[in-house]
């Protein structure tokens, strides 16, 4: 992800909203009827901006960040954009599918920096047949047929975002005529032509042949779409049922997992399907679920297991199953907070501390395995290992930074401070880790 070019804001503003701009038809019809929604109502304190994605895999790319830029200012709202760095060498297979989870990452990123909940997207009912064909093709269940729903919740950092798909009962053919009546102009990407891709190729060969069969194929395929979303609400209640004694924090206990499983396999699929949704990850090939099956059945109590799916680590430690964190380092910094004089709680010297930070004294390091501390009063130094294995921390999650000071480990993140180097009067400040926001 690169380049950004920010508009100037206005705060006084009371909500922003977003729509995500390609330049194509769907997009600049979206815009439009949002805009003059925005303009009808002149007591609207809605602050409205475009965010556009620049894949780089068409030469034709920078002109569509100008077309689009200059659309926005057409209409007098905010625009920003992101740049991918998509390569053309990869397989076709993926060039989709990498290409939009890029995209909605971008996306993401642009509301997440602008404080923006809610992003409207501009895919219509000919986006919805394609996505239902597609997902019968690759065989999959209720949820993937269920298809785009209208609107979604999702989270990246810290920040929930709200996705938006209000032509959804629209046609493309009700777009190009709204667009020809309201003398619109849009960019044609040549690449929707090329049938390479499976979407273009059903959409091109296969929609128009299914229209001919059956003339209102695209809204019926969207309606039994809007009916699997309606069942999938219903098993995501029966999952939430049969996990009560199952589901804990972000894992699932293995134990009653299987015994669920041994009494009902449906389910426990249908559980452990929901689990994977909770965690914003794709849902596995039947294939991949028995496998995962037999590895749960024969794995002992006590013992590790792993997984690789959908580009995560999912882990059984402890008995539950659960995602593992893949980054190699924790990102983020140490900042000291003030304690108050009359504060009871044990802190370091201020003075000590600010004399090491002129002197460039205080340094992050990661662990090494050897590292010891002391963390309460009359007790012996213990081993980083011996704490994290007590306070029951995942393995993947024990890559802790520590804090020294002129050499002195005093505090690691998640387990404490260092009790001989602390105060109990005078000016003292507390370290806290502050982890950089996943992004």
């Amino acid at each position: 992800m690169a380049s950004s070019r920010k508009s100037q804001q206005n705060p006084k503003l009371a909500k922003r909203i977003a729509v995500a701009l390609s330049g194509g038809l769907d997009s600049v019809v979206l815009l439009d009827t949002v805009c003059r929604a925005h303009a009808a109502n002149k007591n609207s304190r809605i602050e409205i901006f475009a965010f556009h994605i620049h894949h780089g895999l068409q030469k034709s790319a920078d002109e569509w960040l100008l077309f689009c830029k200059q659309l926005a200012n057409k209409y007098k709202i905010h625009f920003d954009f992101r740049s991918l760095h998509l390569s053309n060498s990869v397989e076709r297979g993926n060039v989709e599918a990498r290409a939009r989870a890029g995209r909605y990452e971008a996306l993401s990123e642009l509301c997440d920096e602008y404080g923006i909940e809610n992003l409207l997207l501009a895919h219509h009912q000919n986006d919805q047949a394609e996505t239902v064909l597609l997902q019968l093709l690759r065989g999959a269940g209720v949820s993937g047929l269920s298809a785009m729903p209208f609107n979604r919740e999702v989270k990246f950092g810290n920040q929930r975002i709200f996705l938006w798909r209000p032509l959804l009962e629209q046609s493309r053919s009700d777009l190009e005529i709204y667009a020809k009546e309201h003398k619109l102009k849009w960019i044609e990407d040549p690449s929707n032509q090329d049938s390479k891709y499976r979407r273009n190729a059903i959409r091109k060969s296969i929609i128009p042949s299914l229209e001919r069969i059956q003339p209102k194929a695209l809204a019926n395929m969207a309606r039994s779409a809007s009916l699997l979303a309606e069942a999938q609400g219903l098993l995501n209640r029966l999952a939430m049922q049969d996990g009560k004694l199952i589901l804990v924090k972000n894992g699932l206990k293995l134990k009653p997992l299987l015994a669920l499983a041994q009494k009902d396999l449906p389910a426990a699929n249908n559980l452990l399907r929901f689990w994977l949704q909770t965690q914003q990850l794709a849902m596995p090939s039947q294939e991949r679920l028995l496998s995962w099956w037999c590895d749960l059945h024969k794995v002992k109590a006590d013992a590790k297991l792993e997984w690789a799916h959908d580009d995560q680590r999912i882990c059984l430690w402890r008995g539950v199953l659960q995602l593992a964190d893949n980054a190699e380092e924790v990102q983020g910094e140490w900042v000291f907070k003030a304690l108050p004089n009359r504060s009871k709680k044990l802190g370091l010297s201020a003075e000590w501390v600010e004399e090491a930070q002129k002197n460039a004294a205080i340094t992050t390091k990661v662990r090494s395995g050897s590292e010891k501390i002391q963390i309460k009063p009359n007790s012996p130094r213990r081993t980083l290992k011996n704490l994290f294995q007590e306070g029951n921390v995942p393995p993947w999650q024990r890559k802790a930074p520590l804090l020294y000071i002129s050499g002195e480990l005093v505090a690691v993140a998640g387990i404490g401070m260092s009790y001989p180097h602390l105060k109990t009067s005078g000016k003292r400040l507390a370290p806290e880790w502050l982890q950089n926001p996943v992004k």
